[in-house]
This record gives structure tokens, C-alpha cells and sequence, in this order.
């Protein structure tokens, strides 16, 4: 994010500025990014020149087993109901509601849904810290821990589903089984060697002179410090309210899978919520649109029998992404309305994200 005082166009009532525009400039990339995993999972022909989905695929799609919808809509609820709390016992310390923990968090997903460069997460550091009776540094240090348990645990996930499918190879289930014992003693290390790791790390740093790299360590020493400061027996919860969160999760892919006659092995939609969230690291436009498509159909292919459509788990990628995008995007959003009409704020929310810094601290 940038922020400029030279006005050169007014849009909408919002102030363009040459560095607004050099912002934007910098998003273009990540849509190209996404413009590539979409060609590359709905449009690019096989081997034998054959499209992954065509239009035939599009119309063989209906309901098989409508009672599924109450599971999907019920795990996304549960999901994102578990994901707040564990955002509100982050924040015990300073007193937080638990509502407003989760609308800033609610909120901040629906803006990355929308809007360029993960300003959400930004947002929710700095716009709206003192809502949650913080300073942006603590913010900053719960939203760097939350992003590490959510790696561990989605990592820990994809390599146990390694363990089954019809097209894993062999060598692939040897690297997840060495993963399995490699996620294990990280998140052992994380809960109980947080004090040892923080001197450790700025022991390590200490001799850069590397802006980036001081930087790294900055964001580092501040999720150990929350960790360090929640505790081993908070630490713990937190992984296991982690595991909570990505259950419902994957409970919500496999009633998408049901209510559309996905058939898959056991592991398929764990996997597919693995993979997919985890290409959420790979930088494309908001919302993650392209590699969350590719690593969903990708992850189902390996846990399909020979002969299943292939089409469908490229379409199914499609929906769940599409479901998730306008649910979590409406809610956040209608949170974000009713706080904002409750308050009876004038300033716009376009004219909050301009007074956000030019870099995170």
C-alpha cells in the first residue's frame, strides 16, 4: 500500500495519486498469475488434445444429494465461527469482545477478497487495532502467529492424505511420511522452544544490515513473543483449535462432494482443502482466483478412480471457490455495514485504506 498527497484525478470522490497508480501497477502480475492457473486448469488441452472441461461438463452438473446443502452452509458457519474465536483467545489479554474480533476478522477476509495486495490483513492491523483494544505491534503478532498454525496444520494435512490415492507415487508418499515427522517436531519446537527460538533468531539476525532481512526477523520475533506470551497450554489449544477450524473445513468439501456425486477416496477433500489453502502462499489476484482452482482439481485427480470425469474436479474446485468467495465476502462485508451504520461514520472506506502506511513496520 501507498499513500501520496498529490492529487491528480478525482474518482468517485477518492483522490488518485501517481502512487495509487504505481500500486496498482504492482497487482498486475498477480493477475497474470491467475490468468495462467485458469488456462492451465480449464482450458489447456492434453496429451491427446483433449480439454480439461468443456461446456457438456457444465451441463451434466446437478445436485445429487440436495440435503448436503445443509452440511455445506452448517461447516462454513462452524469454520469460520472456530477460526474467530481463535483470533478473540489471541486477544484475551487486552479484553477483546468476541464480536469484534470477529467482524475485524470477518472483515479483513472479504477485503482480500476483493481488493489487491492483502490490504484486509493490512486493514486489520492498523485500521481497526483500537477496535480490538490493541496496538497494531500485537495485532500484527496474532495475525503472524495465526498465519504459521494455519501453515503447520494445512501442511500436516496435505502429507497424511499423501499417504492414500489412486495416482501418488510411491516416492511421493516417501517425502510426505519424512514431512509427517518434520511438521510434528516443528509444531513441538513452536509450542515449547518459543524463549529459546526468539534469542536464537536475533542472535542469528543480529549481523545483517539487511533492511528485508531485519525486517523478517522483526515478524518473526513477534509472533515468538505471542506465543511465548499465550503460553505452552494456550499454544497447545490454539493447534488444536487450528486442527478444529481445517476439519470443518474439509467437512464442508466433502458435502460439496456428496451433494454433486464427487467420488473420491477417503482422502480426497482433505486434500483439496490442503492444497487449496496452501495455494493461497503463491501470489495471484485478490481472492487467490487461478491456483485455487488448479491445486483443488490437482489434489482431487490424485484421490479419483481411473475412469471418474475430470471435468467435475475441475468444476468442483470452481463452485467451492465460488461459494466461499461470495459467503465470506457478504458477511464480512454486511459486518463491516452494520458497524460502520452504528457508528455513523463519515469517512469512507476507500479514504481508510489511504491513510494506512506505505509498508508494513
Amino acid at each position: 500500500m501507498c499513500v501520496g498527497r498529490h492529487v491528480d484525478a478525482d474518482v468517485w470522490g477518492w483522490t488518485v495519486t501517481r502512487e495509487h497508480r504505481l500500486s496498482l501497477l504492482k497487482t498486475l502480475p498477480g493477475f497474470a498469475v491467475s490468468g495462467f492457473f485458469l488456462w492451465f486448469t480449464f482450458v489447456k488441452k492434453n496429451k491427446q488434445g483433449l480439454r480439461p472441461v468443456n461446456l457438456d461438463d457444465f451441463k451434466a452438473i446437478h445436485l445429487i444429494a440436495p440435503m448436503w446443502i445443509v452440511g455445506v452452509v452448517l461447516f462454513s458457519v462452524a469454520g469460520y465461527t472456530v477460526r474467530s474465536y481463535r483470533s478473540w483467545f489471541m486477544l484475551r489479554s487486552v479484553k477483546a469482545r468476541f464480536y469484534d474480533c470477529a467482524r475485524v476478522f470477518m472483515t479483513s477476509l472479504a477485503a482480500n477478497n476483493i481488493l489487491p495486495l492483502r490490504i484486509g490483513d493490512v486493514m486489520r492491523i492498523f485500521t481497526y487495532s483500537s477496535d480490538l483494544n490493541a496496538t497494531p505491534s500485537i495485532i500484527m503478532s496474532t495475525v503472524l502467529l495465526e498465519k504459521l498454525l494455519d501453515v503447520l496444520t494445512l501442511g500436516l494435512m496435505f502429507v497424511v492424505t499423501m499417504q492414500s490415492g489412486y495416482r501418488v507415487e510411491p516416492h511421493l508418499r516417501v517425502v510426505a511420511e519424512v514431512c509427517v515427522g518434520l511438521s510434528f517436531t516443528g509444531v513441538l519446537v513452536l509450542v515449547f522452544g518459543a524463549r529459546t527460538l526468539e534469542a536464537t533468531i536475533k542472535r542469528l539476525f543480529a549481523r545483517t544490515k539487511n533492511e528485508k532481512l531485519a525486517k523478517v526477523e522483526h515478524w518473526i520475533v513477534l509472533a515468538l513473543d505471542c506465543i511465548r506470551q499465550i503460553g505452552v497450554p494456550g499454544t497447545l489449544w490454539l493447534v488444536a483449535v487450528s486442527f478444529g477450524a481445517w476439519i470443518c473445513e474439509g467437512l464442508l468439501y466433502l458435502s460439496g462432494g456428496k451433494l454433486l456425486g464427487l467420488r473420491t477416496d477417503w482422502a480426497g477433500p482433505w486434500a483439496a482443502v490442503a492444497q487449496a489453502n496452501l495455494s493461497f502462499l503463491i501470489p495471484s489476484s485478490p481472492g487467490g482466483i487461478g491456483p485455487f482452482e488448479w491445486a483443488c482439481k490437482d489434489a482431487l485427480l490424485k484421490h479419483m478412480p481411473k475412469g471418474e470425469n475430470v471435468g467435475l474436479a475441475s468444476i468442483f474446485g470452481l463452485l467451492i471457490h465460488a461459494w466461499l468467495l461470495v459467503a465470506i465476502t457478504a458477511v464480512g462485508g454486511g459486518m463491516l455495514l452494520v458497524h460502520r451504520l452504528h457508528l455513523a461514520r463519515k469517512k469512507s472506506l476507500l479514504e481508510e485504506i489511504d491513510t494506512l502506511p506505505v509498508e508494513l513496520p
